[in-house]
């Protein structure tokens, strides 16, 4: 098994710690995992992106050209994923930033409301773990319980207060993509 998952947005959105969480989620329960981070020079509202790679065995390359998961968090992202995807994959998006439909018909897209879900929490800067919430429905090998073991785990001290509400909004992300038909 070797699943390899692109998160792309604006800087700020979190794009990076979604991916970083998904990185240890998958290592913690003994995956082998690369993560590879890539920004703007402007960081903050600049474009954001990263690739994390989850397999069973040895990685031989970190790189992603096609991948099968993504979640795109605003509309140059969802250009980008959309274009780049491999058939039959899954693209999560940030509906909230998005304001078009699928071009590609090979492709399953999960359109979500994060940026209002991540609001009605009283947190706007949770949309990032409301998408990794959606993903994981798709993410058979990483769990919702997982990421949020990932979570305590790896989360710098500083911010443990904020667990409650990074489980609210995985847990948010992850029943509201189960009901949406595939």
């Amino acid at each position: 098994m070797q699943k390899e998952i692109m998160i792309a947005g604006f800087g700020g959105q979190g794009v990076l710690f979604a991916g970083q969480i998904l990185a240890y989620a998958g290592m913690d329960v003994g995956k082998e995992v690369t993560w590879i981070p890539s920004y703007g020079p402007e960081m903050r509202g600049g474009t954001a992106n990263c690739t994390v790679v989850i397999a069973d065995e040895e990685i031989g390359s970190p790189l992603v050209k096609n991948p099968p998961l993504a979640v795109a968090l605003n509309l140059p992202s969802f250009d980008k994923c959309e274009e780049s995807m491999a058939p039959g994959g899954t693209l999560i998006v940030n509906q909230s930033m998005v304001d078009r439909q699928s071009k590609r018909e090979d492709i399953n897209v999960i359109f979500l409301p994060c940026n209002e879900i991540a609001e009605e929490i009283g947190n706007k800067k949770l949309l990032n773990m409301i998408a990794v919430g959606a993903l994981l429905t798709v993410l058979s090998d990483i769990t919702l319980k997982d990421v949020e073991k990932a979570l305590e785990a790896h989360l710098p001290a500083r911010h443990k207060h904020l667990l409650p509400s990074n489980f609210e909004a995985l847990r948010r992300g992850f029943e509201a993509a189960q009901k949406i038909p595939a």
